[in-house]
């Protein structure tokens, strides 16, 4: 009778507790955590998925808040949980890659530590301005801007936000020289451009659409590469001539990376099937976003692709924040 190695013992002993684990899995509440205070895109999406998957899980999945130091406190927080598929993360791809280009030291590992689940969804920024600026056209604004380089301001809801760093991304590649205000959030930053006070602003979708339909702001254009179907009439940043621009807010489920490989799949078989029912769809679609749900190898490729452009953005600016 031929026997096993002790190596190959010792490897099926540790092998068969997680794999009876992971069929196991969940026998208990799931925890996904949102670095941001309650009420905004994130939280909602969070609800929206949380709910979802809830039935075909079996388990409830209770959304925690764990807002602080611009995320960076909830991503600690997973990131230094125990691996084993209850406590998840929902955070915008480019907050997460955005961090971890911006800071010098960080309590986690942004390359290490986490792993991907899936993208959810993604949804464009609007490039656009207070009715007082002179211009209808994104090609208009730049010729603007280049004759008056620092003249012209715009707001964003905080150094190191997304939106900011699209808004550098856009200077970069434009070569115009736009003072960036930042402010405390979204909302004062949206309130400051609707009055005028500040000039041009690079804002999602969700805070800017009613606004620009209600004549208060002027799109000038959208960032990803294709239309809005909430404003159709407003062109691409690439139609507008600023050459593979294509930049949306996607957000997406990471968990920590040591997680066993069953676990994970299990959670993107039911996240990918909720994103795929009619109310999940037509709650994204009510919001400007659009269902991605690709697979983990995916997520997690473009989560590389997306700290490499940030890492050259932000050195290419000086932007670092420690």
């Amino acid at each position: 009778m031929y026997a096993l190695p002790s190596s190959a013992l010792f490897v099926g002993a540790f092998l068969y507790p997680l794999s009876l684990f992971a069929q196991l899995y969940p026998s208990k509440p799931i925890r996904l955590i949102v670095p941001l205070a309650p009420g905004g895109p994130s939280d909602i999406l969070a609800r929206t998925i949380g709910q979802a998957i809830t039935a075909p899980l079996g388990q409830p999945v209770v959304v925690d808040n764990r807002p602080g130091a611009g995320g960076i406190v909830g991503i600690d927080l997973v990131a230094k949980s125990p691996p084993d598929g209850y406590t998840l993360l929902l955070i915008g791809m480019s907050s997460y890659t955005i961090t971890a280009a911006l800071y010098a030291k960080l309590p986690f590992d942004p390359n290490k530590d986490l792993g991907s689940v899936t993208v959810l969804a993604a949804s464009p920024f609007i490039f656009l301005v207070h009715p007082s600026v002179p211009v209808t056209s994104v090609s208009q604004l730049i010729a603007l801007a280049k004759a008056r380089p620092g003249d012209l301001n715009y707001a964003s809801g905080g150094a190191g936000t997304h939106p900011q760093m699209v808004m550098e991304l856009l200077k970069l590649k434009t070569g115009i020289n736009i003072v960036h205000i930042p402010y405390k959030g979204t909302g004062p930053a949206l309130t400051d451009t609707l009055a005028g006070q500040v000039q041009v602003g690079m804002f999602g979708i969700l805070a800017a659409l009613p606004p620009v339909q209600a004549g208060r702001l002027r799109a000038l254009a959208v960032t990803e590469n294709r239309r809005s179907a909430l404003l159709p009439a407003v062109p691409t940043l690439a139609e507008s001539g600023v050459a593979g621009f294509n930049e949306a807010a996607s957000h997406m489920i990471m968990i920590p990376a040591a997680t066993p490989t069953a676990i994970v799949s299990r959670l993107n078989r039911e996240m990918v099937a909720a994103l795929t029912t009619p109310s999940v769809k037509s709650r994204l679609a009510n919001e400007g976003g659009e269902v991605v749900g690709n697979t983990p190898e995916q997520a997690a490729a473009a989560v590389r692709a997306d700290l490499e452009k940030w890492i050259d953005v932000v050195r290419r600016n000086n932007l670092r924040l420690d």
